[in-house]
């Protein structure tokens, strides 16, 4: 389960400090763009009126029917509500990513599996509904293998790669990708 720490309130002061009108007014003129999209609301926020990013997001997600954020501190919490099938395969890239690269610690950062070593981000996964999305860090590495990956009928991304929930996690494509 994702902890309840993400409480988008608690910005509602420190916003009324810096722009200087009650937390309501924002979320009128949020809601005054009626089906408005998420870019557009933000927008609205941070190119109209100088919001940061993350007091856009309180005020935008508030507006748009939600109260807190999820925020997963483990692997177990992230893949806690997920597919199962995509979820042991998570399990199984980060299991042969760490076989490969020992060195790497797995951590939660952009509320998503990372793998990371003392030089900073090296791979990280994402589960999707209907893929899994698995990214190296290197740069110039996806590039590098854009061509075998697309020809073995991957779907390559800008800097990531599109697997099947139930993909037989290749562990010399793994190896590649995370340069061990």
């Amino acid at each position: 389960m994702a902890e309840p720490n993400g409480d988008r309130a608690r910005h509602w002061p420190a916003i009324e400090r810096k722009h200087g009108q009650p937390i309501e007014h924002w979320f009128a003129l949020v809601r005054d763009l009626g089906d408005a999209r998420y870019p557009e609301q933000m927008a609205l926020l941070q190119e109209g009126h100088g919001f940061s990013r993350a007091h856009a997001n309180a005020v935008v997600m508030h507006c748009r029917g939600s109260t807190s954020q999820r925020r997963f501190t483990t692997l177990d919490a992230y893949l806690a509500d997920a597919d199962p099938v995509g979820a042991a395969t998570v399990r199984a890239i980060l299991a042969a990513a760490g076989r490969l690269r020992p060195d790497l610690e797995l951590v939660i950062a952009w509320n998503q599996p990372m793998l990371r070593g003392d030089d900073g981000y090296v791979f990280g996964a994402s589960l999707g509904k209907r893929h899994i999305l698995i990214a190296p860090w290197a740069r110039g590495r996806l590039e590098a293998l854009r061509p075998r990956l697309e020809a073995e009928g991957y779907a390559v991304n800008r800097k990531t790669v599109r697997v099947p929930l139930d993909w037989a996690v290749d562990e010399a494509l793994l190896g590649e990708l995370i340069g061990a």
